[in-house]
């Protein structure tokens, strides 16, 4: 997989390339301002960017919103985010388009060497990829949406293990049910977004945003 990162600290931008080198991938590139990323997203054209959200000259949300140029721009444009903190609107504003391949880890995740990759790898096929903490803060905020208040606490608990990006087979791993529980437990979810029939992969990431968007 060929991959650019932009990450200002030096030693962690350093490790992730180290880390993702010795994994079997090639970085490309490894920037740490937001121009930067946008020249080097344009002349590899690479399956994922892994991005900080707050980048110089700022320290603000250079990153993201570099990040979201790049998926405006180009369709098929990977990006896992990492941050220190949970930005709720960022979240929502990367699930919008409801293409999939995005993420956003913590980065305390990065250092979870085992999350980290299956993230990366998650997100530049298609998937999505939200750190538990973030999905936590998100599902705490206050709201009232028809269709989520009628989910039951189970159903609550399968939409937040979509939100990560879990498959099917992970969740009934996580929740200890078998794989026909979990088929209908989603299929309830779908049906209580009211969310028509469409490709399985872009309903899973419309249904975690319908839940963001009303909170």
């Amino acid at each position: 997989m060929r991959i650019v990162i932009a990450e200002d600290l030096l030693l962690l931008r350093e490790g992730m390339v180290r880390l993702l080198t010795d994994t079997g991938h090639t970085v490309v590139a490894a920037v740490d301002t937001a121009p930067a990323l946008l020249d080097a997203a344009a002349e590899h054209r690479p399956d994922l960017c892994v991005v900080d959200v707050r980048l110089p000259q700022g320290f603000r949300d250079e990153g993201l919103r570099a990040a979201l140029r790049l998926r405006a721009g180009d369709p098929a444009a990977k990006v896992l985010i990492v941050s220190q903190y949970v930005e709720r609107a960022y979240a929502a504003e990367l699930l919008a388009d409801g293409r999939g391949g995005v993420g956003y880890l913590l980065k305390d995740r990065v250092t979870a060497l085992d999350d980290f990759l299956d993230a990366v790898e998650r997100v530049a096929a298609g998937g999505t990829a939200m750190d538990p903490e973030v999905v936590r803060q998100l599902f705490a905020r206050g709201g009232r949406n028809h269709g989520i208040d009628g989910l039951t606490p189970r159903e609550r608990e399968v939409l937040g293990l979509m939100a990560q990006g879990l498959s099917n087979s992970a969740i009934c791993a996580t929740l200890v049910l078998a794989p026909v529980s979990v088929e209908k437990h989603i299929t309830s979810i779908f049906g209580k977004l009211d969310l028509p029939p469409a490709d399985d992969a872009n309903r899973r990431v419309r249904a975690v945003l319908t839940y963001l968007n009303e909170r």
